[in-house]
């Protein structure tokens, strides 16, 4: 488990994942060029989004439904716009705004 104790030489090489769910504790959002947009009118909620984000950005209710996404966490990857079978995530530049 990664925490604020450890030293450099204690944490992982970067990129590793080293358990389910640990990329919950980096900001990566702060160097992207792009984000996600949610298109609502053409979502689904089918959550086919959820699983292939690597950072865990995607934000959803206990009802299943795809309320947005975490921009601190957002590294612009794009993949869950990808997997979209209803093209409701289209990925935008930085400084569009995008409304939540």
């Amino acid at each position: 488990m990664i925490n604020d104790k450890m030293g450099v030489k204690e944490l992982p090489a970067a990129g590793v994942i080293t358990e389910h769910g640990n990329s919950e504790q980096f900001n990566t959002g702060e160097w992207r060029n792009r984000k996600p947009k949610h298109l609502l009118d053409k979502c689904k909620h089918c959550m086919m989004c959820v699983p292939v984000c690597p950072d865990c950005a995607i934000i959803h209710s206990e009802e299943d439904k795809m309320c947005g996404f975490d921009y601190s966490k957002c590294k612009g990857c794009g993949v869950c716009s990808a997997v979209c079978p209803f093209k409701a995530i289209e990925m935008v530049d930085e400084d569009c705004e995008v409304d939540e």
